[in-house]
């Protein structure tokens, strides 16, 4: 057998080994970590939902009506009326004929490339896209070619390099930079190329739009543009699992060859009436989409009068570059010991030379936290 110590050991000299956080409290700005009294600026928790009473009462109500667990895959017993009342509103939102759930990005990501997808043909990928979507083409056996980040010339040029049935994948908001994928330009790439245009929009939905509709609703594309979107619930819908939306025929062949899907126990029944609830909330509450952008713009005048350099960054999502994973981590260390809490992201998450602070912000921090926040940044001082 393998000695898996040294591998071990090395992370811990190169600054890369990593270690879960324990939480006492609900997911709020406010918590306990390890015992600890912290402010959080890294949860992805943009809209404030995850501990929301009326999320957490729909949830106490779908557990007295279905029980806790779904007990089966969708294709056998595990299939709800919350769940297709869940899919139904959830096409209706995002303006599509059909929307199929799954347990997680992740697995959303994998169905449908490697559903889509197989030997002969090409997927065009962001090198800065989600990890699942490098995985999804590997596992898929198609050929894999990665553009620069957001050069839409390389892009161009990899789409006609491919072969076979084409598919460009991109994060909607990219996760750890937080800046926009030119949606529009792509998608008129791929209508020259006869390519499909998927979009995993995990950062963007609930945040992006006036509905909450994500990026499609901030560049106004419509469903033909974009055949296939993917979004997660367990962000700003503040619950768990995720999606794929797209037209009848796409999810049809979804239920039919995913193997994640099928082959998975279906989410809890009480997980997707949370969901529900979420989802009116995303769209009737549009002040916390604008009250986002309010604590963005203070938070780049304030980080800017410290003497960084603005992130260019319009979302929740805002990077601090610290370079070394050595030095992230240090700047975590030095706001911990203020009672801020926001991790050091390092390689392999981000390239190496470029790990940092994902300051991360929820409709729910006040003005007040934010002050917090950029006193204890005077310490990192460039």
């Amino acid at each position: 057998m393998k000695d898996l110590r040294p591998a071990l050991a090395q992370a811990r000299r190169e600054h890369l080994y990593r270690r879960p956080l324990v939480l006492d409290s609900p997911q709020q700005p406010e918590v306990v970590v390890d015992g600890r009294p912290m402010l959080g600026f890294c949860s992805n928790d943009y809209l404030g939902l995850a501990a929301d009473p009326r999320v957490a009462e729909a949830f106490r109500q779908g557990i007295e009506r279905w029980g806790c667990g779904s007990g089966a895959a969708h294709l056998v017993t595990g299939h709800s009326r919350a769940h297709q009342q869940l899919e139904q509103e959830l096409a209706e939102f995002t303006g599509r004929e059909r929307a199929l759930l799954f347990s997680s990005g992740y697995m959303a990501n994998l169905a449908v490339i490697t559903t889509l997808l197989g030997r002969g043909d090409a997927i065009i990928e962001d090198r800065l896209d989600h990890a699942s979507l490098v995985d999804g083409a590997r596992l898929s056996g198609a050929r894999l070619l990665r553009f620069p980040h957001a050069d839409l010339e390389a892009a161009r040029k990899q789409l006609q390099t491919g072969t076979g049935e084409k598919l460009l994948a991109v994060d909607g908001v990219f996760s750890m930079d937080g800046d926009l994928a030119d949606l529009p330009a792509l998608a008129a790439l791929c209508r020259q190329q006869d390519a499909w245009l998927m979009v995993d929009d995990a950062h963007g939905l609930g945040v992006l739009g006036a509905h909450g509709g994500g990026s499609l609703e901030h560049w106004d594309l419509n469903a033909r543009q974009v055949p296939v979107l993917m979004g997660t619930l367990g962000k700003a819908f503040g619950t768990a699992g995720a999606f794929v939306a797209g037209s009848g025929d796409l999810i049809e062949t979804l239920v039919q060859k995913a193997r994640t899907w099928i082959f998975t126990t279906a989410l809890p029944a009480a997980v997707a009436e949370a969901t529900r609830a979420s989802l009116r909330i995303v769209q009737e509450e549009s002040w916390r989409r604008e009250r986002l952008q309010e604590l963005v713009a203070k938070f780049h005048e304030g980080i800017v009068q410290l003497g960084f350099a603005s992130p260019p960054s319009m979302t929740p999502i805002q990077p601090l570059i610290a370079g070394s994973a050595e030095t992230a981590l240090e700047w975590s260390g030095l706001l911990a010991e203020q009672g801020i809490l926001v991790t050091a992201i390092r390689p392999p998450t981000v390239p190496r030379g470029s790990a940092r602070l994902r300051i991360t912000f929820s409709a729910s921090h006040t003005d007040e936290q934010l002050q917090r926040l950029l006193t204890a940044l005077e310490r990192l001082r460039p």
